[in-house]
This record gives structure tokens, C-alpha cells and sequence, in this order.
């Protein structure tokens, strides 16, 4: 559809049967179809663009950010990554991701986060999240070496 990135029909059919049914919105339209939307959020993951950015052909913004934000808080993508890591390497003990932040900088619209929890993601799930961060926090960083 977009791009040489998007997923294959192979890549589609291991995903598509662990993703929520379609159904009908609040206002009684059908969902868009998940397979655009998870292909546009891969784009604006690899791109690192703002959601407004998102290609046209993925259909709209809102609805791509929207998803991706229900999807985040009900589990959805963490029980999609857990399918897809099953058996996928053996007996991995983590899966952990290592990230350079010396060249990650906050845009400006970055200040000023919200105080309160989000009111649309239950209590057990931000437990989750937070003892995530709590926990990376934690971990000693390495030390560069220079070279």
C-alpha cells in the first residue's frame, strides 16, 4: 500500500487473529481496518514523526493514535509481542532493548506533562507500566568507555 515496510499478507496472517475483533464505534461506524492502522503505526514508529504526520494513505491521524492509545492501555500490544517472541528464540530469559539517549532530545511541546493518570487506563495496567520504569531506573548505567 505505502511502502516497501508495510507488512507482507505472511507477516499479516500471524497478527491479524491476536488483534480485537472489528466492531462497531461509538457512533455505529465500523472500525477502520486494523491492518492500515498497525502499518501506519509502524511508520510513525520507525519515522519518529508526530502523529499529524502520518501519511493520508493510512487513513486518518486521529484514528491511527486513537487505536494505538487503546491498544497501549488494554494489553493489546504486549500480548501481540508476546505471541510473536513465543518460541521465536528459543528460551530467551529477556527481552530487554538498549537505547542510546545521548542523542534523544524532548521537543518543546514536551514540557509540562500531565499530573494525573489517564482516566481511560485501569489501575492494574499503569502498576505495570510504573514498575517498568521504577525498575529501569534502578539498573546501574554503563559507562562509556570513550574510543
Amino acid at each position: 500500500m505505502h511502502d516497501r515496510h508495510d507488512l507482507t499478507d505472511e507477516q499479516w496472517e500471524l497478527i491479524e487473529p491476536h488483534l480485537p475483533q472489528l466492531s462497531i464505534g461509538k457512533a455505529g461506524r465500523p472500525w477502520a481496518d486494523h491492518r492500515s492502522v498497525v502499518n501506519a503505526v509502524m511508520w510513525r514508529t520507525r519515522s519518529g514523526a508526530a502523529w499529524r504526520d502520518v501519511p493520508n494513505d493510512y487513513g486518518p491521524w486521529k484514528t491511527v493514535y486513537n487505536r494505538h492509545r487503546r491498544w497501549s492501555g488494554d494489553g493489546t500490544w504486549d500480548r501481540l509481542l508476546g505471541e510473536l517472541q513465543r518460541g521465536s528464540d528459543g528460551d530467551v530469559e529477556s527481552w530487554d532493548v538498549g537505547i542510546d539517549s545521548t542523542v534523544i532530545r524532548a521537543h518543546q511541546h514536551a514540557a509540562g506533562a500531565r499530573h494525573t493518570p489517564p482516566s481511560d487506563v485501569s489501575a492494574e495496567r499503569l502498576a505495570v507500566a510504573l514498575e517498568d520504569f521504577e525498575s529501569t531506573r534502578a539498573r546501574p548505567r554503563p559507562r562509556h568507555t570513550g574510543g
